[in-house]
Order: structure tokens, then sequence, then C-alpha cells
């Protein structure tokens, strides 16, 4: 299947040179997957949700201050590949061209509706997201932005104080609290604005109560309710207690399981590959099957590398995150760190990843050991 049957021309855009109070106007009113920047008509960029978190953006901005590339896809494109660059570019729609032209757009939840009678052969366990980041009823708005900044997602569940599922705080609802609040301040207020409210407990913004499901539903019917509500992931409980969170799937969880390959080498996705410098994919691919190789036991089947890249710099390189997460048959593994420049951090993680994997196999041969022993007492 390739995208042409997928893409739309329906699609919203605004000029570089547009100030930022309209466009959260827009994401209030229209509430779009995206924005399509552009530049006397040359296509410049997009904007999300995400990016609006910036609070200290003030409203006289320029569009362009907030804008992020996004990957360009073909109309003739597969929808693999386009579900690959989505997850990678770490953005809800990609432009579609068709011969060098900006023909329209190409949005995650109209790849997922495309592909969804596919999708019954798999199940919520299959692919959802163990580590979850969590927060507190009582943590502010600020700590919750810098959460979902840091660790790169657009959701996080709320704990109450017995650690159980009380809500689900999103980008979505900061913004639109943000974007609430500023209509109803002046200009001299804004900067007090703000502050309140980052100081507000996320309790006040949340969702309750919470969309779940357990790892016995099918993808398919844990997609069709989240594509049904707009909701765009589902925290993960045990059957029959909604109470406690063992994980969350999420949208794109969904595209990257569409990317998965049954191909001789490792599947590797880079999220924000475009801060690859010194390294390629391929160095990531084999440096972390170089790793896997020493637990021979453990089979990989999906390879997850993220980097994030902070203000920081040295040298004119910036500070650069990396989360690895493997999820293997004995399941998931990760390894993160931080270094300057993408190669830096990804060694810092890799060697914490292969710290954990053959700390892993330690465990298990603890565990084999003590089984043996057993044995043997038992037969005495």
């Amino acid at each position: 299947m390739d995208i042409a049957d997928i893409a739309t021309s329906d699609y919203i855009e605004v000029d570089a040179t547009e100030r930022l109070a309209k466009v959260r106007s827009i994401f209030e009113r229209k509430n779009p997957r995206g924005i399509i920047v552009t530049n006397d008509g040359a296509y410049e960029g997009v904007i999300g949700r995400r990016q609006l978190l910036q609070s200290h953006v003030q409203d006289d901005a320029k569009a362009e201050s907030l804008v992020v590339s996004a990957p360009k896809v073909e109309r003739t494109d597969d929808v693999r590949e386009v579900a690959r660059v989505l997850v990678e570019g770490g953005t809800k729609i990609a432009p579609v061209f068709e011969a060098d032209r900006l023909w329209g757009i190409v949005t995650t939840n109209s790849i997922l509706e495309a592909v969804l009678e596919h999708l019954d052969a798999l199940t919520v366990g299959d692919i959802y997201t163990e580590n979850v980041v969590t927060v507190a009823e009582d943590t502010r708005v600020g700590q919750a932005i810098n959460l979902l900044r840091e660790h790169g997602i657009s959701r996080v569940p709320v704990l109450d104080e017995d650690g159980l599922l009380s809500g689900m705080v999103t980008t979505h609802d900061i913004v639109d609290v943000v974007v609430r609040d500023m209509d109803k301040t002046t200009r001299g207020e804004r900067a007090g604005g703000n502050d309140r409210i980052l100081d507000i407990p996320v309790y006040d913004v949340m969702s309750s109560p919470v969309a779940t499901t357990d790892t016995a539903e099918s993808v398919r019917s844990a997609v069709s309710r989240m594509l049904d509500n707009d909701y765009n992931g589902l925290v993960v409980t045990p059957e029959g207690d909604d109470s406690q969170v063992v994980g969350i799937l999420t949208k794109t969880d969904v595209l990257r399981a569409l990317t998965y390959t049954e191909e001789e080498h490792m599947d590797v996705q880079i999220t924000n590959i475009t801060l690859l410098d010194t390294i390629s994919r391929e160095d990531v691919r084999v440096d972390i099957e170089s790793v896997v190789d020493k637990y021979s036991d453990m089979q990989v089947r999906h390879a997850h590398v993220r980097f994030h890249e902070h203000k920081e710099k040295l040298r004119g390189t910036p500070l650069i995150q990396c989360q690895i997460r493997l999820r293997t048959t004995e399941g998931q593994i990760a390894g993160s760190g931080e270094g300057y420049g993408a190669e830096q951090s990804f060694n810092v993680a890799l060697d914490k990843l292969e710290r954990n994997v053959l700390e892993l196999k330690d465990v298990r041969s603890d565990e084999e050991y003590r089984g043996q022993l057993l044995r043997k007492l038992g037969e005495l």
C-alpha cells in the first residue's frame, strides 16, 4: 500500500510570519494534528502541540520561532516507510510532495485507519511500552512539562497518594489550559499568568477517568477505541484491575510495530534521526547487535533509539541525551546516557545497555544454578 490512498490535500497552513497568538487559536478551535508552515508559499516545516509547550514564547512572536522539520514523503512512498519516518521525526503529520510540489499531508490517524483491519494479529502485550513515566496528583504543571520534554512523550498517567491510577495529563490538556488563560489575561499580566499556570497541580488539568486496556486485547480493538474517542494513548492495566499501571499503549507504539521487519538484521528505529552527526543508522545497528550477541539466549524483536537535544553546548556541540530500548524475548531492556554530540551520548547509553544485558545474563545464570541445586537437593 502506498501513501497516495491515505494522504489528503485538506490541511491547515500558516505563513512563517504569522503571530503565535493565531497559531494557538487554531489549535484551540480546530484541534489539528499539526499545522504546515510556509514561507512565501514554500514549505518551511510544521508546528505541533508539543512545540506550544514552550511557554516562554510570547504571542507576538512569529510562527517560524516554533517550526520544526518534519520528514518529507512522496505520494508513492510505502505506508510502512512513512510510518517509520513519522516515528523517527517525532511528529504527528508529514508533508506529502508530488513532483517537488507540496500536495498535502499524511497523519498518524490516517495511517492507522488504513491498516486497522490488519492489526488483529497483534495484542497489546506484543507492542506496549512497559517503562512508564508517572506523576503524582500534586505535581506542578511546570514539572510535568519538563518531564514531557525530557522523555519526548505527550502524556503521563497521574497516580494518587496510594499509587493508584487517578488520571492522565497530556500536552493537549496543558496547551488548552495555557491558551484559555492567555485569552483571559492582558499583555501586561502575561508573564505572571504563565507563572501561575506552571504552579498549579496536574490534578486540576488532568483527564479522568482514564481509558485503559490490558495485554490480552487485540491492537485492532485498542486502536479502534483510540480513533473513535480521539485518544492518543491508553494506560495498560492488569486484567480486571484498572487501578494499577503496568504500561502504556500509544499510537506511536502501533506505528512502530508497523515497521517491524523479518529481515536478517535487527530492526532499529531512531527518533530524531537528524541529530546523528558522526555516526550512521548502520553504525547504531551494528553496535547494538554486538552487545546483544553477548547473550545468545536473548532474541531482540525490536530496538528503539531516541536522541534528545538539550540547549547546553560545548564548543558549539550540543549536549544530547540518548535512550536505547530493546524489546526482547526476555522482556524490555534499556540504557540511557548523555554526551556532547550524538556519537558520545550513544556510546554512554550503549555502555549502560551492555551492563544491563550482562546483569540480566547473570540473573538468569543464578536462577539456572539455583534450579539445578534444588533438583539435586530433591534427589537426596
